[in-house]
Formats: structure tokens, sequence, C-alpha cells
């Protein structure tokens, strides 16, 4: 039983992106997949969840064989075009990221499945920076110090970098940063 079982499991390869995949917020996002099995199917079926972290996966929509089953809430954000199991997600909000998992199952002989899981992360682009100078004055040469404030409104994993005359700006005995 378990030869024919292990078999059976290899009929059917689905392959995923191995790494992370980051969208940008309001934009779509495609998640490909490609599946292929060595069996004579009568029946395809595919069917697309997504999880966030503490929380139960929730259906998004699925297929037999080219009929797409939405799930009603759902069914304007995300697309599948069978036989191909890639999902489309537009536009992409932040609360879309955490794992999506495609399962395929195909029946003929028997039923045999895969499934995978992708992870997606969301990047929200970064606004255009804000300086503010304190004193709002300016200093005179020589007497005092100066704080320049750089702020964005929005964003993701924002770096900040301060540049004068084209070279960056390293801590030293005339520059602190914090």
């Amino acid at each position: 039983f378990f030869h024919f079982y292990a078999g059976i499991c290899s009929a059917l390869k689905l392959t995923v992106p191995s790494h992370t995949i980051h969208g940008i917020e309001g934009q779509p996002l495609h998640l490909s997949v490609d599946y292929n099995f060595n069996a004579t199917a009568s029946e395809i079926q595919i069917i697309w969840l997504f999880e966030r972290s503490q929380s139960n996966p929730k259906y998004l929509l699925g297929s037999v064989n080219q009929r797409v089953v939405p799930d009603l809430e759902y069914q304007h954000k995300f697309t599948l075009v069978p036989p191909n199991a890639s999902l489309r997600i537009n536009p992409l909000h932040l609360s879309d990221e955490g794992n999506y998992i495609v399962k395929v199952n195909v029946r003929g002989n028997g039923t045999i499945a895969a499934s995978q899981k992708i992870q997606v992360a969301v990047d929200v682009p970064v606004t255009k920076p804000t300086v503010h100078t304190e004193p709002s004055s300016g200093v005179v040469e020589y007497v005092g110090n100066i704080t320049l404030k750089c702020t964005v409104d929005r964003g993701t994993r924002v770096a900040y970098q301060w540049i004068k005359n084209g070279k960056r700006l390293h801590a030293g005995p005339n520059y602190t940063f914090s």
C-alpha cells in the first residue's frame, strides 16, 4: 500500500516561487503556478486559500475543469483562468499580505493532489520626504547647532540617507544621526 501511495503522490508536480513575492500596494500582483502530472485526468480542480498569521485560511476561489467558483465576497479582486493555476490579485492592499495556498486535485484512475504555499509581502511606495530645520531661522557660522528632520508620510521599509555635495554623510565630530 505504501509503495502505491508514494507512486501516486509523485505523479503530480506543483511549482511555485520559492521566495517571498513582493507586490506594490494598489498595483496588480500575479502569483505564478505551474503543474503537470503523468496520469489521465477526467477532472482537474484548483483551489486558492489565503491565511494571515493566527487566523484560519479563507477560501478565495476555485475551479473544476474550466468552471471558476469564486467566493462572492472576493470575486472582483481575484482572478483565475483555468487550466492555468496562477492567481491574479488586483488591486493589492496591505491586508493582502500573508500566505496564499494553492491546491490542485486531479481525478482520473484515482485522485492525486498537491498543495504549495506562496508568501506575499506588500510594499507601500515611499512618499516624497519633507525636511524641517530647527531652529527655522538657521544658525550663524561657528555658533550653535542646526537640526534637520526628514520624515515621510507613507512607505514600507524606509531607509534614510543624508548626502552633501553628492557624497554620503557619516557620523563624526560635525554630524550626529538619530
